[in-house]
C-alpha cells in the first residue's frame, strides 16, 4: 500500500488508484456521453497538441516516496502556463480521466512501470535518494523487481548495491518478488548481484518455496545452482520438495533431489513428502519417491502410516502401489486402528476388495491377532455405517461376526450380522448388544428372529463385574452403587476380585454391616420422598444443608 503526502504534510493511505470524478464511468460512457453533450456546444473548437502538452506538464504528480517530500515547487511551475485553445467536450472530459489516472502515479513509480531507465538515472543524478522506503517498506529495487523491468532494476543495482538483499515489511526481498511475479531475467540478475537466495518472508517462505508452488521448474533450476537451500522449512514445516510433491510436479522434483533435497524430511507433525503423496493420491511422485529410497512405511506423529492415509482418503491406485512395494499393513494408528479397519469404515469396497489380479489385498495382509488387539472388527466399522458391499467382503474372508467389542468402543451394528449367522447371546460385551442397548431399531426388531434373549439381565450382575473386559472398573462401580444401598451382602466372587487389588480394600470395609446410620438415614429420607420429586429437590421448602445431604453433596 503507497503512502500519499497531501499539501498539509498528512500522510493518507491509498487503495486502488484514485480518479477523478470520471472514475465511475466506463471509456464507452464517457464517449457517449461526451459526444451528446459535444453536438450541442458546437463554439468550442478542437483542443491543440500544444494545450495538451501543457496541461501535462503542469499535473502535479501524487506523492508516494520520501524524495517527493520536498515543499518546493516543480521548476516547470514557476513559467506561466499558456492559456489553452477552446477544445471540444469530448477531447476535455477524456483527458481529464487519463490526467487523474496518471496524477496518482508516482514519478519514480511511472518510470520503473513504463521501463525508462533514462529518467531514473537523471534523479539519481538530481541526488534523489532512491534507497529509501516508502511506508509499506518497499523501495523502487522492489518495484523494479515486482514488474520485470530488467533494465530499470540493473540501473538502481548499480547504484545502491547494499540495497539488494532489503526487506518490506513483509520481510520481502527483491529476489522474492521477482521470483514469484515469475520474472526470470531479474531473478538472474539479482543472484549475479549477490542477492542471498535463502531469505524468507514472515512465513518462512523462501524464493525456492515460492518457485515450487508457482510450478517453474527454471526458477528452481537457477535458485538450486545459486545454492539455495533445499531443505529449508516454511512456518508449516514444509520443505520445497513437500510443495513440489503435493502438486505432483516430477521436473521440480528431480531438480530439487539432485540439488540435495531429503526425501525423508518431515514437519513438525512428522510427515515426510512420500506420506503427502499418499495422502493426496499423487501416484506419479510416490513412484519417484520410493524409487529415490523413500521409506514407504513411514508414519507421522498420530503413528499413521501412509497406506492407512491413502486408504482413508480412497485412493485405490496408491494403495495397491504401496502394497506392492512391502508396505506394511498391520500398521496401526495412535487409536490402534489399522488401514482395514479405516478402509472397512469409508465404505472403500475396491480398497477393501481389489479385482482378482491386483496383487496384495488389504483382506489377507493384517495379521488376525492385530485385528483383535485393535479391540473391534472391521465388521463393527463396515456395519455400523451400512458398507453392505465391503460386509460381505470381509464375511467371505472369514471375519468373526461373533468377535467381542472392547468396551471402550461404542457401535450400533445392523440386521447383516445376524443374517450371517452372529449369536446375540454369546457375551455381555458382544457387539450385537452393545447396538440393542444403543437403541438400533432394526437391529431389535430382527433379534427376537434370532433367539436373543429378550431380557439380557439374566446375566449375573458379578458375572458382568468379574469379566475380563470390566474387571479393571469393578472397585469404583461397586464403590458408587454402595452409595446408594443399605446393609448389603457382597458375593465371594466379588469379595475375591476386590481384594486382588490393594487400593480397593476401603470399599471391602465400605460393604461390611453394619453401614452409618446417617448413611441408613439418607436412604430412607430419599425413599419418603419418592424418585419423581427427588429431581426436584432445589425447589422443595427444605433446608440448603439438607438438600446438599440428600444429593450426596455433603457426605458429614
Amino acid at each position: 500500500m503507497a503512502t500519499e503526502i497531501s499539501a498539509r504534510g498528512q500522510q493518507r493511505t491509498i487503495g486502488n488508484e484514485e480518479y477523478s470524478l470520471y472514475s465511475s464511468l466506463s471509456e464507452d460512457e464517457l464517449v457517449q456521453m461526451a459526444i451528446e453533450q459535444s453536438l450541442a456546444d458546437k463554439t468550442r473548437g478542437p483542443a491543440t497538441a500544444e494545450a495538451t502538452v501543457s496541461a501535462r506538464a503542469n499535473r502535479q504528480p501524487a506523492h508516494f516516496y520520501p524524495w517527493t517530500r520536498s515543499s518546493a515547487p516543480p521548476a516547470s511551475s514557476t513559467a506561466p502556463a499558456p492559456a489553452p485553445a477552446p477544445r471540444g467536450l469530448f477531447q476535455e472530459v477524456m483527458q481529464k480521466f487519463k490526467a487523474s489516472q496518471l496524477a496518482a502515479v508516482d514519478p519514480v513509480l511511472k518510470a520503473i512501470k513504463e521501463g525508462d531507465e533514462e529518467a531514473l538515472k537523471a534523479m539519481i543524478k538530481e541526488g534523489k535518494n532512491l534507497a529509501e522506503p516508502n511506508k509499506e517498506g518497499w523501495l523502487p529495487l522492489h518495484e523494479a523487481a515486482y514488474y520485470g523491468q530488467l533494465g530499470c532494476l540493473r540501473v538502481l543495482q548499480q547504484a545502491y548495491p547494499a540495497a539488494v538483499d532489503q526487506r518490506t515489511l513483509q520481510e520481502e526481498t527483491a529476489l522474492y518478488l521477482a521470483t514469484c511475479r515469475e520474472h526470470l531475467d531479474c531473478l538472474r540478475s539479482l543472484l549475479q548481484a549477490g542477492a542471498e537466495p535463502d531469505i524468507s518472508n514472515k512465513s518462512r517462505e523462501t524464493p525456492l518455496y515460492k518457485a515450487c508452488e508457482r510450478k517453474n521448474v527454471e526458477a528452481v533450476r537457477i535458485l538450486v545452482q545459486h545454492s539455495a537451500d533445499t531443505n529449508h522449512r516454511c512456518n508449516r514445516g514444509w520443505t520445497a520438495l513437500h510443495e513440489s510433491v503435493s502438486r505432483n510436479d516430477l521436473e521440480v522434483m528431480e531438480v530439487l533431489v539432485s540439488g540435495g533435497a531429503k526425501v525423508e524430511s518431515k514437519n513438525a507433525y512428522g510427515i515426510s513428502p512420500l506420506f503427502v503423496a499418499a495422502q493426496s493420491g499423487q501416484l506419479e511422485a510416490l513412484r519417484f519417491l520410493a524409487k529415490h529410497g523413500a521409506d514407504i512405511n513411514t508414519q507421522a506423529s498420530d503413528s499413521a502410516s501412509a497406506l492407512y492415509e491413502a486408504c482413508k482418503n480412497g485412493h485405490e491406485e496408491v494403495v495397491e502401489f504401496l502394497l506392492s512395494q512391502g508396505a506394511d499393513a498391520n500398521k496401526a494408528n495412535k487409536d490402534g486402528l489399522l488401514p482395514l479397519h479405516v478402509a472397512s469404515k469409508k465404505g472403500n469396497y475396491r480398497i477393501v476388495q481389489p479385482p482378482r489380479g491386483c496383487g496384495q489385498s488389504l483382506l489377507r495382509a493384517p495379521s488376525r491377532t492385530r485385528v483383535r488387539r485393535s479391540g473391534i472388527s472391521p465388521l463393527h466399522l463396515a456395519a455400523e455405517r451400512n458398507h453392505d458391499a465391503v460386509l460381505e467382503a470381509l464375511l467371505g474372508a472369514r471375519f468373526d461376526v461373533n468377535a467381542p467389542l472392547a468396551p471402550e468402543r461404542a457401535l450400533s451394528a445392523p440386521a447383516l450380522l445376524l443374517l450371517a449367522g452372529a449369536d446375540p447371546n454369546r457375551d455381555v460385551i458382544n457387539p450385537l448388544l452393545v447396538a440393542i442397548r444403543h437403541g438400533c431399531l432394526r437391529t431389535m426388531q430382527l433379534t427376537p428372529g434370532h433367539a436373543a434373549d429378550k431380557a439380557p439381565g439374566v446375566v449375573q450382575f458379578c458375572e458382568i463385574l468379574s469379566a475380563p473386559e470390566v474387571s479393571r472398573w469393578a472397585g469404583p462401580i461397586i464403590d458408587v452403587l454402595l452409595d446408594y444401598v443399605g446393609n448389603v451382602q457382597l458375593c465371594a466372587r466379588l469379595k475375591e476380585h476386590i481384594d486382588s487389588y490393594a487400593d480397593w480394600a476401603v470399599i471391602k470395609e465400605k460393604a461390611e454391616p453394619p453401614r452409618p446410620l446417617a448413611h441408613l438415614c439418607r436412604l430412607r429420607v430419599r425413599k419418603a420422598i419418592g424418585k419423581c420429586r427427588i429431581k426436584l429437590l432445589d425447589t422443595l421448602p427444605l433446608p440448603g444443608r439438607l438438600i446438599r445431604y440428600l444429593k450426596y453433596e455433603n457426605t458429614q
